[in-house]
C-alpha cells in the first residue's frame, strides 16, 4: 500500500478510533457518531500531524468527507492515490 495513503487512513482510524477500514470511502462529515465537530478537529490535528502540515481555516470547513480530503490535501502537495 502506498505509504501516504496509509497515513491518511491511519489519520481516521486514530481521529475516529476505526477498527474496520473499509468504511472509509463512504464516510462523510456526521455520518457516524465519532465525526462531530469534537472528531472533526481530532481529525484535523491528526492530519497536520501525520503530514507536517497546517491546514487553512476555509479547507479546514470544507472538509466534509474521506474523499474530498484527498482533493484538499492535494492544496497541500499531499498526493493521495485512492
Amino acid at each position: 500500500m502506498d505509504k501516504v495513503l496509509e497515513c491518511y487512513q491511519n489519520a481516521f482510524v486514530e481521529a475516529f478510533e476505526l477498527e474496520d477500514k473499509s468504511q472509509l470511502s463512504t464516510l462523510k462529515y456526521q455520518s457516524i457518531e465519532e465525526w462531530d465537530s469534537i472528531g472533526h478537529m481530532a481529525l484535523m490535528a491528526e492530519l497536520e500531524a501525520q503530514f507536517g502540515i497546517t491546514i487553512k481555516t476555509e479547507d479546514l470547513i470544507q472538509f466534509e468527507s474521506y474523499n474530498q480530503g484527498v482533493d484538499i490535501l492535494a492544496r497541500y502537495n499531499v498526493r493521495i492515490t485512492l
